[in-house]
């Protein structure tokens, strides 16, 4: 299976697993909830894991440093997509979303599209090369033959 491939399918795995969960929290109310928000980490390292443990099995991919650049590649395009999907919701669906971030105690006031738009890219590949790095420290020594694609 070709790397681009995997990257891209478990990008779009994160990325709609991340949507999926900011719709159920619009549905029930909870999107002024901010420290909900923060469970999409556990999208991101499913979709890394999924990625990598991919690349493992099927490529026979051992190396260090070739998977932990897949695990980047792969929740950057999340992000990517993430931060396009933010911007096309706070201008076509809620422009109030906006509001609902200067309220929370994370983000501060007087925000714009353009500073969230950048303060999530810079969250989001740190956070990329956070996850991608803790994984690797768990697959560094994993054999080809112990894994299984989930």
């Amino acid at each position: 299976m070709a790397s681009n491939k995997i990257i891209f399918s478990n990008a779009l795995l994160i990325f709609a697993g991340i949507v999926g969960f900011f719709l159920v929290m619009k549905i029930f109310g909870l999107e002024d909830v901010s420290e909900l928000r923060f469970l999409n980490f556990a999208f991101v390292l499913y979709g890394i894991n999924r990625a990598i443990k991919t690349n493992i099995v099927k490529n026979h991919e051992s190396l260090y440093f070739s998977n932990f650049l897949l695990g980047i590649g792969t929740s950057i395009i999340a992000v990517a997509l993430t931060i396009l999907g933010l911007i096309i919701y706070v201008d076509f669906i809620d422009a109030g979303f906006m509001t609902i971030l200067e309220q929370s105690s994370f983000w501060g006031q007087n925000l714009s599209l353009p500073l969230v738009v950048f303060a999530l890219a810079i969250e989001g590949i740190a956070s990329s090369v956070i996850c991608s790095f803790i994984l690797m420290q768990y697959y560094k020594n994993y054999k080809v033959s112990n894994t299984m694609v989930t």
